[in-house]
């Protein structure tokens, strides 16, 4: 009897330690995923209209979404067309990133120097070889299933989509495509933005981990669109980021931190103007986050 009653207490507390690790491995969305701040976004609008960017993305060709993680705790989202799928050309190589990661820490691949040169080289060069390798060790069909994950959602069916990799960087055809929208390499700005913050907030794989992925996208050695438009009005900038070009489409992506102050800016285009816009756009959107004083010191 007694030991039928350990044994039963013992199954208890094993099915509840199970379910404790289980919640605690499921990054959580937060609130600012579902909702967006109402001041942040009338003065989002404002500068839309004032740069003239309002008609491309009323016609859904610029999608943007910006979250002031200033306060990680409390973050607060302004967005235009946030689940618009586009196609991103080289912005989704995080995901071949975070692919690695897991299987880092899953034991099924080593973190050696020369594994490190080739993720910094994908990410900060942005180089097509080194990301096709990186993909083929990961696993096309791995980082599929990793994406739409519970865990991660960040390739969301509810959501229209989210960032994909279904192809190598190359002239390779495509081997899986997504399944909403047939691209090869896709993303939407929500689930960017999503995996920014998941990546700030240590919850992307583990936060140890977390640190070195960011710490990769921190040393971009491509000064286009966001970078060179920021550099223009706060040189001293931290920008940890991944862009994206190819033919008219033109995206970008990053956690910015300057004077105290840090957000999340992701931009996804389709115009030949693309490159512009996003030079443009990024400085509006660090004087929407960061006070006015900050842009006159």
């Amino acid at each position: 009897m007694i030991m039928n009653k350990l044994l039963t207490l013992f199954a208890l507390l094993c099915g509840l330690l199970l379910f404790t690790f289980t919640a605690s491995a499921q990054p959580q969305d937060p609130s600012w995923a579902e909702s967006c701040d109402p001041r942040l976004q009338k003065a989002l609008e404002t500068r839309l209209n004032t740069l003239h960017l309002d008609r491309a993305t009323q016609r859904k060709l610029l999608s943007i979404v910006v979250v002031d993680i200033t306060d990680v705790s409390d973050p607060r989202m302004a967005y235009i067309n946030p689940n618009e799928m586009m196609y991103a050309a080289s912005l989704p190589k995080i995901a071949i990133l975070l692919g690695a990661f897991e299987k880092i820490a899953a034991g099924e691949m080593t973190l050696d120097d020369k594994t490190l040169e080739k993720l910094k080289l994908m990410i900060q060069r942005s180089s097509n070889t080194a990301a096709s390798e990186m993909l083929n060790r990961v696993g096309i069909d791995y980082l599929a299933e990793l994406l739409q994950s519970p865990r991660y959602r960040l390739y969301d069916f509810e959501k229209n989509g989210g960032i994909w990799v279904g192809k190598e960087y190359g002239k390779a055809p495509a081997q899986r495509r997504d399944p909403l929208h047939n691209l090869s390499h896709g993303a939407t700005a929500l689930q960017v933005a999503r995996f920014y913050y998941l990546l700030e907030t240590g919850q992307l794989v583990s936060p140890e981990l977390s640190k070195l992925m960011k710490s990769i996208l921190a040393e971009t050695e491509i000064e286009h669109k966001f970078v060179k438009g920021l550099r223009a009005v706060q040189p001293d900038s931290e920008i940890y980021r991944k862009s994206g070009t190819w033919g008219p489409y033109h995206s970008d992506s990053a956690i910015i931190e300057h004077h105290g102050r840090r957000y999340i800016a992701v931009a996804l285009a389709k115009s030949r103007q693309g490159e512009q816009w996003l030079q443009k756009l990024i400085v509006a959107l660090d004087g929407i986050i960061c006070p006015v004083e900050t842009h006159s010191n």
